[in-house]
């Protein structure tokens, strides 16, 4: 068991800023017993090629919420992995956040992932805040911030926030992120990398260096992309979609282009100067390390 509390806990974008090209992998909270016993598997085969971090996305509400905290917790102290916890506005109010933030700190955790979270009724319904809750990420990332010694990083979205005008529109939200004190960003899954580079060089562009972190997810079957862009709204990337679309009949193939377009995206993201990549796990770890490999060799 490792002692969470005796070893350091390095910032994100310390991690960020190293020589080689960091890599970390999300999770999500599990169901049940069964799940967590295969997200624990993962887990410690993950562990095994040292990641920069990784980290566990935020179930809002009751015992979905607990689950994430424990799990979170837990992955800190039995692991030797840096841990960085999600957290959204979605369902609580101020003093809640407060006491999960405390619980978190309690943990060892000193990296969080703010953000204000998908509508309660899901996406394309109208985004409600808490009644004594907060209606931004920016005020999630001030209150953190006040808490304690924390690095707070933020959500981007290179292909657009759903309820986003426009790209300009959302480098601007990302930059009042950073205005309040967010010190770096990861993104929605991207599945084109010149969306990507655009919204990277927007916000540079506008005289800020906090780095943006690719989200990438390789595709194991096919109609995950499709799941994935009816959960968080994001476009698929035409070429992509053909790709996949033309072996969606033969399951091995399926797999093997999936892995193979979602290496070249990240070789193609590193050459671009992206501070590292974020895999997206579904609590799945053998193709993301098939990635890995190819990446590293």
């Amino acid at each position: 068991m490792s002692d969470a509390s005796a070893r350091p806990h390095p910032s994100i974008p310390d991690l960020l800023g190293a020589p080689d090209t960091a890599f970390s992998f999300e999770f999500f909270p599990p169901r049940d017993d069964a799940s967590e016993a295969v997200l624990w598997d993962s887990i410690r085969r993950i562990e095994r090629v040292h990641p920069s971090f990784i980290s566990v996305t935020y179930g809002a509400g009751g015992s979905t919420r607990d689950r994430t905290v424990r799990i979170t917790g837990r992955i800190e102290h039995e692991t030797t992995l840096t841990t960085m916890a999600h957290l959204t506005c979605v369902g609580s109010s101020v003093a809640e956040l407060r006491q999960i933030v405390g619980q978190y700190a309690g943990a060892g955790i000193r990296n969080i992932l703010a953000l204000r979270g998908d509508p309660a009724g899901g996406l394309g319904t109208e985004w409600t805040p808490h009644p004594e809750g907060l209606d931004h990420a920016e005020q999630l990332v001030d209150l953190i911030r006040g808490l304690g010694d924390f690095t707070v990083g933020v959500a981007a979205f290179p292909d657009k926030h759903p309820e986003s005008g426009s790209l300009e529109d959302d480098a601007k939200v990302l930059i009042r992120k950073a205005d309040a004190g967010a010190a770096f960003a990861i993104t929605q899954m991207v599945t084109d990398v010149d969306a990507y580079l655009r919204l990277r060089d927007l916000v540079d562009g506008a005289g800020r260096t906090m780095p943006i972190v690719p989200g990438l997810m390789p595709v194991t079957a096919y109609g995950q992309l499709q799941r994935m862009t009816q959960l968080n709204g994001q476009p698929l990337a035409p070429d992509v979609v053909e790709r996949l679309e033309a072996l969606k009949d033969d399951k091995v193939a399926v797999r093997e282009v999936g892995v193979q377009i979602c290496t070249e995206h990240a070789q193609r993201l590193i050459g671009e100067g992206a501070p590292g990549i974020h895999f997206i796990t579904m609590n799945r770890s053998t193709a993301t390390l098939e990635v890995h490999q190819n990446l590293v060799g």
